[in-house]
Order: C-alpha cells, then sequence, then structure tokens
C-alpha cells in the first residue's frame, strides 16, 4: 500500500500546503509543499527526507501546526 493523502490544507496565497498522509505502514505524517506559478511542475515537497511518523492522524496534524509558521495563523 502507498502513502495516501488525507487532507491538503492550502495557505492564503495557494503557493503552499501541508498534506496530511496516512504511510504504507499505518501511520500518519505530513509533508509541507510547494508551488511556484510560473513553474509548470506543480507540487513540491520542501524537503526529501522521509517524513516523521506519528500513531494518529491527529498527533501529524498537531505536530504540522506547531512546525510550519503559516498553519496557526
Amino acid at each position: 500500500m502507498k502513502p495516501l493523502v488525507l487532507a491538503s490544507i492550502e495557505d492564503a496565497s495557494g503557493n503552499r500546503c501541508v498534506d496530511i498522509i496516512r504511510l504504507s505502514d499505518g501511520q500518519f505524517a505530513y509533508r509541507e509543499c510547494r508551488r511556484d506559478p510560473e513553474d509548470g511542475h506543480g507540487w513540491r515537497y520542501l524537503s526529501e527526507a522521509p517524513p516523521t511518523p506519528f500513531d494518529t492522524e491527529a498527533a501529524a496534524r498537531k505536530a504540522a501546526v506547531q512546525d510550519v509558521g503559516w498553519m496557526d495563523e
């Protein structure tokens, strides 16, 4: 089973988002992404490092809000 995006939360500009994902092992994580309007490639992860796993979706969301500055606005 490959990772499944459960939610994509965009910032006000529409150029950043956080994906909440269920990992193939059943744990959860988040990944921050960006896109550049002039670049036709779409969304790109800000980091290629493997995401930190969490036991619950709620824990992944809470970590994202704490770690990604624009999410608490």
